[in-house]
């Protein structure tokens, strides 16, 4: 099929944003300079969702030439209160990313005048509605970085050519709709970053496919959910996938999640904001989501997708509250203090609502362990809310080689079977990674919507087999493999044997003939 424009266009934009962070990144790692190549694409998003939006305000009241950006900052002071409250934010014409970046190679001090006006619009916020959502934002793009160079001089020519580079980049108008382009773009760089920097970019980006089919199978049957959550949520991008599958008005109370990493929070609520997720449709926190949860008050959840960081440590039985917690009391064990997989997998479960449902990567040990990884899901299984089990291909998340698996919760199942699916040969390799592609994400989407056995892909098991099985919720102990080797009739191969055999001493006898005339004529 031949690529549609939209197609060409977000290639030459991927192209094109490849370039920018190799020319400009420099000295700075890869995974650190992400912050200043998606600080400054957030800054140009703002200016223009913020000028967009006062000039399609003002042109439909009549003004039909109206342009925020050409207004004196007095001018604009009008406006101010009434556009915070809507926007959540507010940035004054001359320092609009447009304004900034026409005087910038002019301007000595330009690192001063960035540091300025990101404080200005953290400032705007202030004492209203958004100031959570909008503080430290651009706490990670440090002007003055030694980073960026050595001298003031060599810091602001970088900074320079930062604001050139996203500023050329072609992300469309908004008044064509096209501002998926600014989150197309974030999610490319993400991936770009994570796949350059091993563990440590991986571990908090999911990739796209993956976070699809998770969004797809927590709103099988529904077109919309009251509001979607991941307590481990890194840069959001999964729980923006609820936006792609449902439509962002679909998800009537928005988006929740928190971050224990500091960088990764910040850039999750840029990743929000970059989608046109307006501020009072987002909740995000940072904290360490085990110990110090931040959503109490708006729990249950009706869909719960993540990916949270594999058999990490945390305080478990050396915290003698944790036991009593009622997110983890239920099991009567904690998840062991070297392993915290089943941990998050029991928050997210007190945290489910009843009509719910909730989708989780995990890593492979936690479906066979024994101990009290075994009596956690002893619990799961006896009190049956274990829906499925996905066995997920190997090398698919930046990072790791590790064949992970999903496995989906749900408080109110119809049945009192878990379903197996072996997903683990549903990829196509694609440069140095695999991928699960929009058709094996639909094989695996079918299969779990049909809930019934499919010959080496799925199998449905009574809850009593598997209590019969120690509790081993693997995919492979019920999924049989497909037998790939083929069959060798014995009588016919010693047959073929004997005559292989038999032609070679003929052979031979005929060369021990020939060899001896030769000697014989010598």
């Amino acid at each position: 099929m031949a690529p549609t424009t939209r197609d060409t266009q977000r290639a030459e934009l991927h192209k094109t944003i490849w370039r920018i962070a190799n020319d400009l990144r420099g000295s700075v790692d890869g995974w650190d300079f992400k912050s200043y190549v998606l600080g400054t694409l957030f800054y140009r998003f703002i200016s223009e969702n913020l000028t967009a939006y006062i000039n399609d305000q003002e042109r439909a009241a009549g003004h039909r030439d109206f342009d925020y950006s050409k207004l004196t900052d007095a001018e604009a002071e009008f406006g101010r209160k009434e556009t915070v409250a809507e926007k959540g934010f507010y940035i004054l014409p001359s320092e609009l990313f447009v304004n900034v970046r026409k005087r910038a190679a002019k301007d000595e001090n330009l690192n001063m005048t960035l540091e300025r006006v990101f404080a200005n619009i953290e400032g705007s916020a202030a004492g209203t509605e958004s100031e959570d959502d909008l503080k430290g934002l651009f706490d990670d793009l440090d002007v003055n970085s030694q980073k960026l160079g050595p001298t003031v001089a060599k810091r602001n020519e970088k900074l320079l050519k930062l604001l050139d580079a996203i500023g050329d980049l072609n992300l469309g108008d908004f008044a064509d709709n096209s501002i998926d382009a600014f989150g197309d773009a974030y999610e490319y760089l993400m991936a770009m970053y994570a796949s350059s920097a091993g563990k440590s970019g991986g571990e908090y980006y999911t990739p796209q496919e993956v976070s699809e089919l998770l969004a797809r199978i927590t709103v099988v049957g529904k077109t919309e959910v009251n509001k979607v959550y991941d307590p481990a949520c890194g840069s959001g991008s999964l729980l923006l996938k609820f936006a792609k599958v449902l439509g962002k008005e679909n998800v009537r109370q928005g988006f929740y999640g928190q971050e224990i990493n500091l960088t990764t929070y910040n850039l999750a609520r840029i990743n929000m904001f970059l989608h046109d997720v307006n501020f009072e449709k987002f909740n995000l926190a940072h904290g360490d989501v085990l110990i110090d949860p931040q959503h109490w008050d708006d729990e249950p959840f009706e869909a719960i997708v993540s990916n949270p960081p594999y058999s990490i440590n945390w305080e478990g039985d050396a915290n003698a509250t944790l036991i009593n917690d009622p997110r983890f009391a239920p099991a009567g064990v904690l998840a062991p203090k070297s392993k915290a997989d089943l941990a998050f997998t029991m928050h997210m479960l007190s945290w489910l609502a009843v009509n719910g449902t909730a989708a989780i990567v995990e890593f492979p040990g936690v479906l066979y362990r024994g101990g009290a990884e075994q009596k956690i899901r002893k619990y799961l299984l006896d009190n049956n809310y274990l829906d499925a089990v996905i066995q997920l291909p190997p090398d698919l998340f930046f990072g790791t080689t590790i064949a992970t698996c999903v496995i989906v919760l749900k408080k109110s199942k119809k049945d009192n079977s878990v379903l197996f699916i072996d997903a683990s040969a549903e990829f196509t390799r694609v440069g140095n990674k695999n991928q699960l592609t929009p058709p094996h994400q639909k094989k695996v989407l079918a299969a779990y919507v049909a809930r019934a056995d499919a010959p080496h892909f799925a199998r449905l098991v009574p809850h009593q087999v598997i209590a019969d099985n120690g509790y081993n919720i693997a995919v492979t102990s019920y999924v049989e493999q497909e037998d790939t080797s083929v069959a060798i009739h014995i009588q016919s191969l010693n047959a073929e044997i004997a005559r292989i055999v038999g032609r070679q001493s003929a052979l031979r006898a005929e060369i021990d003939a020939i060899v001896a005339d030769l000697e014989g004529a010598a």
